[in-house]
């Protein structure tokens, strides 16, 4: 990067210097022109006051010093023929009036032209008046061309464009030292980026760099915890499964009940470990960035009535009404999302209620939402852990939530699947008086459905 800004300062120092030494010829040969004009307008003026008052004589008489001077003077009468000139046989000369400054003296009273001989590699300018007699007097003098000019101009123009060069290399190289030193700084010690002294520009680059930085830390850290966690939670049940059939393989079941026992226990752990791969498996999924999955329009109504459908029995067995009210309203998700959404949370519902309690689950259409609605009567959550519970293998109380077979990843699943749909959730709980999570989400119209085909 530092190369990379040395050379660009470096390509714009060298077009600057082109341009300037460019600019500054262009502007000198135009002031130059400009004053061999205006000297050929003030010899013209001397002359042709001159020539009024002697004619031919006095320009006979000025011919060798006007060739001194290197002017060339022309006469020329009315009908365009030349009367005289210093340096040509007027009469071998061709007739004048349709010459572009004479032609221009005649009809405005004064005329100019510059003509360049590509032989001679020089300028002529030409500067045309009307005399009160009716005659035109030209006066005309050659010049180096621009080229000339600039030949000679060259060494001198070639000798400054170096020497502001290599100043110009100089200033790039430690203008792009200093402009890297706080970036190697940074660099050199990521863990104070906030500390490190830059410019006030480069700021807010390094505020973006040192949250990227600690987002990254945290990320790290989060996934050495889950892993940490994962391999605990399934340290658990295939210790349990391990020892069960330890005890069947050395005889150690003294009775079919026993045996049954042990089995059940086996069976017990198997699934509590499949459900905590499955959970995990899927967390996955949804961590990735580049596993995007194709939304559809479904009805929130009908996947929760489903889902309270399929966990009656479960609530059944921990002694929990379970009930559901709703109006019909579409919502963008895929079948799976919606149904884990409603799978967790009434499953949570469940598992954390009292005996005799209920679990009560409502959808609503609202002008542009989706309200789905999940409360229970059940132990609730301290306000300390509201912030936290959907945090990954997070648990209130964890010895209840091992012995209801909870795995602690179904609120991050939630909280992820809420994520990719827009959706906001609103978490109100109180200790031994229930909890009520409710989710909104964007609804789709029949004009969206129409857009969307």
């Amino acid at each position: 990067m530092k190369r990379k800004i040395n050379n660009r300062l470096i390509g714009t120092a060298a077009l600057a210097i082109l341009a300037t030494l460019l600019l500054t010829a262009a502007v000198c040969y135009n002031t130059f022109k400009k004053q061999v004009m205006e000297d050929l307008k003030g010899y013209a003026g001397i002359i042709r006051y001159a020539v009024a008052e002697e004619q031919m004589d006095y320009l006979s008489a000025a011919k060798e010093e006007l060739k001194k001077e290197k002017l060339r003077v022309t006469l020329v009468a009315e009908s365009g023929t030349v009367i005289f000139d210093t340096d040509a046989d007027v009469e071998k000369m061709e007739n004048h009036r349709h010459r572009p400054e004479i032609e221009s003296a005649f009809s405005e009273g004064e005329g100019s032209i510059i003509r360049q001989s590509d032989t001679l590699d020089e300028d002529t300018y030409y500067y045309a008046v009307r005399l009160d007699n009716g005659q035109v007097l030209r006066v005309a003098r050659e010049v180096d061309s621009i080229y000339r000019i600039m030949e000679t101009a060259v060494p001198y123009l070639l000798i400054f464009a170096v020497v502001i060069f290599g100043i110009c290399c100089v200033f790039s190289y430690f203008l792009a030292e200093g402009i890297m030193r706080p970036i190697k700084l940074i660099a050199q010690d990521t863990d104070n980026i906030g500390r490190t002294e830059t410019y006030e520009e480069l700021k807010p680059y390094i505020e973006a760099i040192r949250s990227q930085h600690d987002d990254v830390v945290q990320n790290a850290m989060m996934r050495q915890q889950f892993t940490a966690n994962v391999s605990h939670e399934l340290k658990t049940p295939l210790a349990a499964i391990s020892g069960y059939a330890e005890l069947i393989e050395n005889g150690m079941a003294a009775s079919e009940e026993e045996t049954h026992r042990f089995a059940k226990e086996i069976h017990k752990n198997a699934g509590r470990l499949l459900t905590l791969i499955n959970d995990v498996i899927r967390l996955s999924q949804l961590d990735a960035e580049d596993d995007e999955e194709t939304l559809e329009p479904v009805n929130l109504k009908e996947i929760a009535q489903t889902c309270v459908n399929m966990l009656q029995m479960n609530a059944e067995q921990h002694h929990v009404t379970l009930g559901f009210e709703g109006e019909s309203t579409i919502i963008m998700a895929t079948r799976q999302m919606a149904e884990e959404v409603l799978y967790n949370l009434c499953d949570n519902a469940i598992r954390y209620n009292k005996e005799g309690g209920s679990v009560y689950v409502t959808v609503r259409d609202r002008l542009d939402t989706a309200v789905l609605t999940v409360k229970d009567t059940g132990i609730g959550i301290p306000e300390e852990h509201h912030e936290r519970i959907f945090e990954r293998f997070y648990r209130v109380d964890k010895s209840r939530s091992k012995s209801t077979g909870g795995t602690g990843l179904g609120l991050a699943i939630v909280k992820h699947i809420l994520l990719k749909l827009n959706a906001v959730l609103q978490l109100e709980s109180e200790e031994e008086k229930g909890t009520e999570i409710t989710v909104t989400f964007p609804a789709v119209r029949g004009a969206q459905f129409k857009q969307r085909d």
